[in-house]
């Protein structure tokens, strides 16, 4: 009777568990997903010899580098590093902003862009801490 009730309530424990992962949602980082928007409508059409999209929001790549910067970093990443990683986000598209102006060749904006979107994805992969 005991083993029933023991594999009873761990079942129920495990299932309760389960049921709480899948609804628990992580926070969304605002800036970061508007960043993300321009960072991929950006810099993947790069990636298949199309500059005109960059050329016409590397203003608002930094723009959006910029006020991601100055938001508040959310409890799930590591502070230090994010910050870090960020300053030289925005670095990175202050230089592509740049180079836009003025109209630098492709391969200097893919070169640029590519270490841009590098630096984007150690901010979402690196900078979080780890899952608990």
């Amino acid at each position: 009777m005991k083993t029933k009730v023991l594999l009873i309530a761990v079942t129920l424990l495990t299932w309760v568990h389960a049921l709480q992962a899948q609804t628990t949602k992580k926070p969304v980082w605002k800036e970061m997903k508007t960043f993300h928007s321009f960072m991929s409508s950006t810099f993947h059409p790069v990636e298949e010899g199309d500059y005109a999209p960059l050329r016409a929001k590397a203003d608002s790549l930094l723009i959006a580098a910029k006020l991601w910067q100055a938001s508040a970093i959310p409890a799930d990443f590591k502070p230090t590093e994010t910050k870090t990683a960020l300053a030289k986000l925005v670095s990175k598209c202050e230089a592509i902003q740049k180079a836009v102006t003025a109209k630098q060749p492709d391969a200097k904006l893919k070169t640029l862009i590519t270490e841009g979107h590098d630096i984007f994805h150690t901010i979402v992969g690196e900078c979080r801490k780890a899952d608990d």
